[in-house]
Parts: structure tokens; C-alpha cells; sequence
């Protein structure tokens, strides 16, 4: 534990890539190999359940400080973190603790099933044989939130250099349903095994932003261009005459997407197909609001089937007859799926092919974007037409266009303090817009990015003289400034106070230049909604 305490303490005190493969590099070079397999599993979001939740751990550790629970919890809403709270507040050890990572992680995993009493004792005994750094690193395992600021390709790259294996194989052999628990190092990273491969997906590739004017780009005749669909990104894997659906965080969803059994038959084994999953409710592309009631459910009804069928809108193969594509050309890899696509499309199958848009200019094909939300998607993709497949996120064969976000002038009335460095800042915002008779302000988003941090201290200095109430960490404030709020999609929602969902929202500008008697009304927003009586009909029925 020592060792990746200090590892953590590394990588969170410097935002360098190369400070932080080097410290990574460095700890894989001296860990154990039970110590490096539990931690590749840490940073790539494999922790073990969280084994006492945080009402218990908050009450026992202002006990273990001989402080009140209220100064306790006033402490842990100005430091913004739970762990680094906890970890400053216990007094310093008297001793100190040579257990291994492993060690601790697995006693963490028999911990969830003991009694209270018996999890109080071991958090006691732990934090009071560790230092600072190490009692906060603990206690993040502890609450099953771990989170430091490497990616696992950063993570990745890092084991490359300490075993000489290529990056892009380490990424494969890291995909998959794969636990700590049931593996070790060597069967994971250094041994090649032909079985562990009949499920594993290929690691994505991922699109970047436009970042100026797409005609920059060049010649338009090397671009392939199609609609960028919003719903879960995934593969689909028929080998072996069975069928695996991945989504891109990694995890194995087949179960939670019955429609797509009918695949293994359908489809020829060594296929790997890239795509969207939609929702398809009544034979046209729903909201992503629709596919969230299929996100989550440990069970899929029929009702449920019924009334939020999925498909999977294909734009990618990547494994065909068992040969990996990848470095085929885009083009062709295209026409073997449009070939494959048409041999299936009288089959009653959920599979659906993201059309090539046909465009002979830049103008064009910035028309084909206006039209984005009638399609019911983001934007556009934009591809290399020559482009390999390649791993994560590489600038240069994929482009994402994406349209305009949806704006609306919105009133402040909540604020929650933020996190890690703004954690002495309220920064975290709930907005609110006029009913439709303006007689009260109905919160409808939350948002916390988008000011600068002059704007934060600003606001944050505002709400501190203006707060109304207290509910826990939550201040309402008088309401009086406007803000432009922007987002990408919206929906009727059964979830929401205001009976609408809005997607990513955000801050896009302070209007000091409005007063709160200008700011909009919920019937402004549900007048963004496309087909809002079609969406409104379908709600009213279910």
C-alpha cells in the first residue's frame, strides 16, 4: 500500500503526461504482480464494491476524531472530498502498516458481507496505522469512488514501457469482462491464450472535434460523410455461434439487449460490427431519453421491449470471416458491410445501416448538418475515406461536425460548492425558468463548466450574500442573474419537476445584461423540442 500511495501521490501532484507514465512506469517496474494487476484494475474502473456506505464511514470518522458529526460535515462541504476530509481530520498514526495493495483490496471484498460493528473495528484500526497520504488512498477504496486524473490509455502506455509489450495489444488484452479475482498478471498481460479472445471486442476508435472550418479539411472528394448517431456506442461479435454486445466503457451489455440474439444466427461467425445502439420506438429513431429507460435495468421486461425497442445502427466492420479489418481502407471496409447489410436487410433482425451521405462540396454537406435533428442525430461524421481503424483518439481520418448546441436564458436559484480545486467555490448551479403563467421559476438543469474562473469567485462571492435557505450542502440564493444555458438535445421527461430532459447541459454565457423578468419560459423550451406534439402524444399515452 505504501508504494501505491505513493504512486497516487505522484500522479495527483503534477498534470504532466510525462511526469505521470514515468511514475507509472517507474511503480510497474518495482510492484508485485498481484499489486500491479490490482491496480491496472483500479485505473481502469475494475474496483472491487464499495463495502460501507457513506453515512457510516462520516459518522464513525468524526467518532474516531472526537469531533460532533456537524463539524464534521461542515469540514468535509469545504474540503470537497470525502477521502482527503476523513484523512485530515483522523489524528496522525501511532504505528504503521506493511500490508500489500492486494492485501488491503481483498479484505475490502470479505468486509461488504460483515457486520457494522465488525466494519467499524477494521476502518479504526486501518486509519489509525496510516499516514496521511496513505489513510486518504485507503479510503477512496473504501467509498468505491476512485478516481485520479489518468486515462487508461495514459495507463497503458506506462505497461508498454515496463513490459515491452505494444501499446495496441496491451488495449486488447485489457478490454473485456475480466476481474482481478480471477486472473493474474501474468495469464493477463504476458501470456497469449486463443480462448480469451472469442469475446473481446477491438478497442474503439474514437472522432475528434472540428476544430475550424471544415473546409480546411481539404478536398471534399476524400471524405466520407454520414450522420452521427446519439445513443451507445458498441460492437457486436458473432464468434463461435454466439453472439457479445460491448459497449465503449468496456462493459459487457448482451443481456441488457435481447433483440439482438436474433444476430447469431443471422450473422456469419468472425463478424465484429461497429455501431449504434438506438431506440427504435414504433419504427422511427427515438431520444436518447428513451434509450435511458433501457440503461441501468438489471431486467428487461416485455413491456419494456415493447415499448422501447432498440436497433443497432451499423457504420463499421471491423472483423470479417475471422480476418481483423482494421487496417483496411475505410471504402472498403464499407462495402463489405453494405454487402453484408444487403444479404440481411429482408431478415427480421434489428440491424440498420448508417447511410453514406453523397455531397459534392463543403456547402453541401453543411446543409446535410442543418437537417441533423430532423434526423434525430448530433451532426455529422466526417472519414477519411483511406483511414485504417485505429485505437482511441487519434487526430487527423475522424472528424465529428456537430450542430449548435440549443441555447436558453435561464435564472439562477440553487448552488452547490464544487469540486477538488474550485471545492471552496460554489460553482455547482441549478436553473430555473418561468411557468407558463410567470408566477414562479420552475428548475428545469443543472450545470457547473462554462465560466471562467473570474466569473466563479465572482459569482461564488454573490451567492454567499444572497442565500435565501439551507438544505444540506445546497444554498438557494435571491433570484437575479440570467444565464444562457446551452444543450444538446431535449426531451419530455416523466423524471424532471419541469416534465422536460435536457442533454449536456452547460453555461454558455453570464447575461448581465438581462434582468430575470427576461429570461424564458417553460413553453419557450418546449417549443425546441422537435415534434413536440408528436413527443407529446406519445408521452400522454405511456
Amino acid at each position: 500500500m505504501k508504494n501505491f500511495a505513493t504512486l497516487i501521490k505522484a500522479l495527483d501532484s503534477t498534470n504532466k503526461t510525462n511526469a505521470k507514465v514515468a511514475a507509472l512506469t517507474q511503480y510497474f517496474n518495482l510492484a508485485s504482480d498481484q499489486d500491479k494487476l490490482w491496480t491496472i484494475a483500479i485505473l481502469s474502473h475494475r474496483r472491487p464494491p464499495r463495502p460501507v456506505n457513506t453515512t457510516l464511514l462520516r459518522e464513525w470518522a468524526s467518532e474516531l476524531a472526537n469531533i460532533p458529526l456537524w463539524l464534521f460535515e461542515e469540514s468535509y462541504h469545504i474540503v470537497g472530498d470525502l477521502a482527503e476530509t476523513i484523512a485530515l481530520i483522523i489524528p496522525p498514526a501511532d504505528s504503521s502498516s506493511e500490508k500489500s495493495l492486494t492485501q488491503y483490496l481483498e479484505e475490502m471484498i470479505i468486509l461488504k458481507k460483515k457486520s457494522d460493528e465488525d466494519k467499524k473495528e477494521y476502518l479504526f484500526e486501518n486509519w489509525e496505522q496510516l499516514n496521511y497520504y496513505e489513510r486518504f488512498v485507503f479510503t477512496k477504496l473504501i467509498t468505491g469512488s476512485f478516481r485520479i486524473g489518468v486515462s487508461q490509455k495514459l495507463m497503458t502506455r506506462a505497461l508498454s514501457k515496463a513490459t515491452d509489450i505494444d501499446e495496441d495489444i496491451l488495449a486488447y488484452k485489457l478490454m473485456g469482462d475480466w476481474k482481478p479475482q480471477e486472473t493474474s498478471f501474468q495469464q493477463l498481460i504476458i501470456e497469449e491464450r486463443e480462448e480469451d479472445y472469442l469475446s473481446k471486442p477491438y478497442p474503439f476508435y474514437l472522432a475528434y472535434a472540428i476544430e475550424n472550418e471544415p473546409g480546411d479539411l481539404g478536398d471534399v472528394k476524400e471524405w466520407s460523410f454520414e450522420h452521427k448517431w446519439d445513443g451507445i456506442r458498441s460492437q457486436v461479435i458473432i464468434r463461435d455461434h454466439q453472439i457479445f454486445v460491448w459497449s465503449r466503457g468496456e462493459e459487457l451489455v448482451t443481456d441488457k439487449y435481447p433483440e439482438f440474439s436474433a444476430f447469431a444466427e443471422a450473422i456469419p461467425d468472425g463478424t465484429v460490427i461497429d455501431g449504434e445502439i438506438l431506440p427504435f420506438p414504433e419504427g422511427e429513431i427515438g431520444t436518447f431519453n428513451d434509450l435511458q429507460t433501457r440503461i441501468g435495468r438489471k431486467t428487461v421486461s416485455k413491456a419494456l421491449l415493447k415499448n422501447t425497442p432498440v436497433i443497432l445502427k451499423a457504420y463499421d466492420l471491423l472483423e470479417w470471416q475471422g480476418k481483423d479489418l482494421r487496417e483496411t481502407a475505410f471504402v472498403e471496409r464499407r462495402r463489405l458491410l453494405e454487402s453484408l447489410y444487403d444479404k440481411l436487410k429482408e431478415e427480421e433482425i434489428p440491424l440498420h445501416l448508417s447511410q453514406t451521405v453523397e455531397v459534392s462540396s463543403w456547402e453541401e454537406a453543411a446543409e446535410e448538418r442543418n437537417r441533423a435533428r430532423e434526423m434525430r442525430s448530433e451532426g455529422l461524421m466526417i472519414k477519411r475515406k483511406n483511414s485504417p481503424y485505429l485505437v482511441g483518439r487519434k487526430k487527423g481520418d475522424w472528424w465529428k461536425w456537430k450542430v449548435d448546441p440549443l441555447t436558453i436564458d435561464a435564472v439562477l436559484t440553487y448552488a452547490m460548492r464544487g469540486h477538488g480545486r474550485r471545492s471552496n467555490l460554489f460553482t455547482d448551479y441549478t436553473f430555473g425558468l418561468w411557468s407558463d403563467d410567470g408566477s414562479e421559476l420552475v428548475t428545469f438543469a443543472k450545470a457547473y463548466s462554462g465560466l471562467t474562473d473570474a466569473e466563479f469567485r465572482k459569482v461564488d462571492a454573490w451567492i454567499k450574500k444572497n442565500t435565501t435557505d439551507r438544505f444540506g450542502p445546497v444554498r438557494q440564493v435571491t433570484p437575479h442573474h440570467v444565464f444562457e444555458i446551452a444543450f444538446e438535445g431535449i426531451a419530455l421527461s416523466k423524471r424532471h419537476k419541469s416534465g422536460i430532459a435536457t442533454r449536456f447541459p452547460r453555461i454558455l454565457r453570464w447575461r448581465q445584461d438581462k434582468k430575470i423578468e427576461e429570461a424564458n419560459t417553460l413553453e419557450d423550451l418546449k417549443a425546441l423540442i422537435p415534434n413536440p406534439s408528436k413527443e407529446m402524444k406519445e408521452s400522454a399515452e405511456s
